[in-house]
């Protein structure tokens, strides 16, 4: 079962000093991790068979900008989340990265604290492992998701899952926290500030055109799907999930 699979972390670094000892640090704490020592083979493992759960992005590779390979990775359809970890640590840098997909970003140096926990969010957003084994307890406790039936549009919280009628949809985690804030009050306006404060994080300070990329990246999802909805821009306040009107 997926829950007795340990997460798969692909680090995409070229640097020996930083990638081993972090490489080792991580597999201390249960994950399974590859590593690609540039943008070209980290593309090619990101699409091979086995899973990948989150990639550690290094943006200084010698082949090609860690940017691009972050957005060939979500043009190409890869959904798992992605950290970018760089030396650069300027808010346009930052911007631009989530911006072309990233989930979230760590400037260097940074603590191996800070990066678990926020591996460990990004996974539990993405409902995989944390790295330790699971407490098979705990999992027979817990209840199982209901069967996926036909009616619309439905957005399971705890599973962190998505139907649109009997079909799954596959988001990003950034773009099922979207849906889910926008969702639990479908057809309200829910504001950029309510948005970014509590999808992303309450200090954030610097652009929000992050927000709108995510947003547009889910609308056109949600579009491609037939999902019977409709994402709307409310100029200058938000956004709104509402019910989309029937054919006549």
């Amino acid at each position: 079962m997926l829950e007795d699979v340990p997460a798969h972390i692909l680090m995409v670094e070229d640097d020996d000093a930083i990638a081993e000892p972090l490489a080792r640090a991580l597999g201390r704490e249960g994950y399974e991790i590859a590593r690609a020592a540039n943008g070209a083979e980290a593309l090619e493992m990101a699409s091979g068979t086995n899973p990948v759960d989150l990639v550690l992005l290094d943006l200084g590779l010698p082949d090609m900008d860690g940017l691009d390979v972050c957005r060939r990775l979500r043009a190409g359809g890869f959904e798992a989340g992605i950290m970018i970890l760089t030396a650069r640590g300027g808010e346009l840098d930052r911007v631009v990265g989530l911006d072309v997909g990233a989930d979230d970003y760590l400037s260097k140096p940074f603590s191996l604290s800070e990066l678990l926990a926020r591996s460990r969010a990004l996974l539990r957003r993405a409902n995989r492992p944390l790295g330790a084994t699971t407490d098979p307890v705990a999992e027979a406790s817990t209840p199982t998701s209901p069967a996926p039936v036909a009616g619309g549009l439905r957005v399971e919280a705890d599973a962190r899952r998505v139907w649109i009628d009997d079909a799954e949809l596959a988001l990003t985690a950034k773009e099922f926290d979207v849906l889910l804030r926008l969702d639990a009050q479908r057809g309200s306006v829910v504001t950029r500030e309510v948005l970014m404060s509590e999808v992303w994080d309450e200090n954030w300070f610097g652009s929000t055109k992050t927000l709108d990329t995510t947003v547009g990246r889910l609308r056109q999802k949600l579009q491609d799907s037939h999902a019977p909805v409709a994402l709307n821009t409310v100029r200058g306040v938000g956004f709104r999930l509402e019910d989309a009107a029937a054919d006549a």
